[in-house]
């Protein structure tokens, strides 16, 4: 198991930034924005309530039902409460979900581009990934032919997310529905639909795989509080999923964490049955944001770039300053050094798409305030100038 990329290059740039450098950071996943005031009068009112004490393994009641009225509400998706399962965060869902479904040597379909820890859990869980890859000249869209290509007698899971990260790549609902008629006839792979981007979407209209008919029985919906709530720090995720996952996930979570914390659910309980107002003001920050960066990447000579529809991440391609020296004579072999490049030299922590599984790209958040965006942008075009043949 390696450590995750993101967080590596993120605590790299916590420590040179306590050195007393001016770094900015745009490689960790997180919205600069704090949770919402109402949210957090939420949380303490439960406090005062005396929400201190355990909660059952799969979550509050009053916390399901908000989570069983949202799916239905946006998503048209039916689930008993039973099949509802609060976790410490999505990551907990999708370790849960691994954990209780993988045997050794069960084979996951991972869409790539994918975020870093889908591998890790897997082969955690002693399955085996199998990696289909998109490029930037598709939006990073794995195609339905792919997907049946991959699939063998051991195929057990599928794994993506949309809005993606790293790309922040939409899958439409024709789409998903071309995915399900792949999947639909085949019960025994489940399907696993990262949805924790949901509120952070340009398209206007968020489609979930779990809506669609002929594969509903297989989907398991993964989503959380973390992003379009800026919860991060909260640690709530939750699936909607078959009765079966659900009671195997809950058992998997009561021998490691038990329930999540008690008020806390009763603040994200608030969160799902108030006006998305703030969610959306959030969300159109981002989409200003996109276009700022966007442009400014554009006037950065060699970077190919697409548009992402949701999420907060641009993906650009970065493979045209491979094979250039850098100032001390050093050659940059790939986006690893790149970024290594940008980090020690000019103070600017992004991710190597190779965590991503695409070592072509590299992951850039834009997860930040225009001021740091604008210099950041100025910072990689001046070291990538520097850069020589």
């Amino acid at each position: 198991m390696v450590e995750s990329a993101t967080l590596q290059m993120t605590a790299r740039a916590r420590a040179l930034k306590q050195e007393g450098n001016n770094v900015i950071n745009l490689s960790i996943g997180e919205p600069d924005f704090d949770t919402p005031n109402f949210i957090k009068e939420a949380a303490k009112t439960a406090l005062d309530e005396g929400y201190t004490h355990y909660t059952p393994v799969s979550g509050l009641l009053e916390l399901k039902k908000a989570i069983q009225h949202k799916f239905k509400r946006d998503n048209n998706m039916d689930f008993d409460l039973n099949q509802i399962v609060v976790s410490n965060g999505a990551k907990q869902s999708l370790a849960n979900i691994c954990m209780s479904l993988l045997d050794d040597g069960d084979e996951v379909i991972i869409f790539a581009p994918y975020w870093v820890s889908y591998l890790e859990m897997v082969q955690l869980a002693g399955g085996i990934p199998v990696i289909i890859h998109a490029g930037i000249e598709n939006d990073f869209k794995i195609t339905p032919e792919q997907l049946t290509a991959a699939i063998t007698l051991r195929t057990r899971m599928v794994i993506y997310s949309s809005p993606c990260n790293p790309t922040g790549t939409v899958y439409t609902l024709d789409e998903l529905k071309a995915f399900a008629r792949v999947l639909g006839d085949k019960n025994e792979i489940y399907i696993v639909s990262d949805e924790i981007y949901e509120y952070i979407n340009y398209t206007g209209h968020h489609a979930s795989i779990g809506s669609i008919d002929e594969v509903k029985d297989q989907v398991i919906t993964v989503n959380g509080f973390s992003k379009g709530f800026a919860m991060t720090g909260w640690r709530l995720g939750y699936i909607g999923a078959p009765k079966e996952v659900a009671q195997a996930t809950d058992k998997m979570q009561g021998q490691f964490t038990s329930g999540a914390s008690s008020f806390g659910q009763k603040a994200a309980e608030t969160a799902l049955e108030s006006p998305l107002d703030e969610t959306y003001a959030m969300r159109d920050v981002f989409l200003k944001r996109r276009d700022l960066i966007l442009g400014l990447l554009k006037e950065i000579p060699g970077l190919i770039t697409n548009t992402p529809q949701g999420a907060f991440y641009v993906f650009p391609n970065v493979s045209s300053y491979f094979g250039k020296k850098t100032s001390e004579g050093k050659t940059i072999e790939n986006a690893d050094q790149l970024c290594e490049y940008l980090l020690d030299h000019y103070y600017l922590a992004l991710v190597s798409g190779s965590a991503f599984g695409d070592d072509n790209c590299i992951r850039i958040s834009y997860a930040a305030c225009d001021a740091d965006i604008i210099e950041a942008c100025q910072r990689m075009k001046d070291a990538f100038g520097a850069l020589t043949i």
